[in-house]
């Protein structure tokens, strides 16, 4: 596998927003790694912020950067539906998403 991102989008709670070649999107939760090394610095929403696509990956303006298969493999998928958050469960991340209800037609 050798995944490679071409756009990200920092998030509410720690989530960033990953399309990878072909167009597939994922959502992946950097919360776990707040309390490790460099990454303690992320915890700042504007260090958070500063996330950017860099040769097929992220990296950060403190220099942190992940691998892009980690960013693939512990990422879920993000479907048709407007995602809301992402549970961690017994170390198994999911996304919990919400359906948009149809809008009726006002005539």
């Amino acid at each position: 596998m050798n995944p490679r991102v071409v756009k990200v989008k920092a998030g509410q709670d720690h989530l960033l927003k990953l399309t990878f070649e072909g167009g597939e999107e994922r959502l992946f939760n950097v919360k776990p790694l707040l309390n490790k090394g460099i990454f303690k610095a992320l915890k700042d929403p504007k260090a958070f912020n500063s996330v950017k696509v860099s040769y097929g990956t992220v990296e950060w303006k403190g220099g942190q950067d992940l691998c892009p298969d980690t960013l693939y493999e512990d990422s879920v998928p993000v479907s048709g539906r407007s995602v809301v958050a992402v549970r961690e469960s017994r170390g198994v991340y999911k996304a919990v998403s919400k359906v948009k209800k149809p809008t009726k037609d006002k005539r």
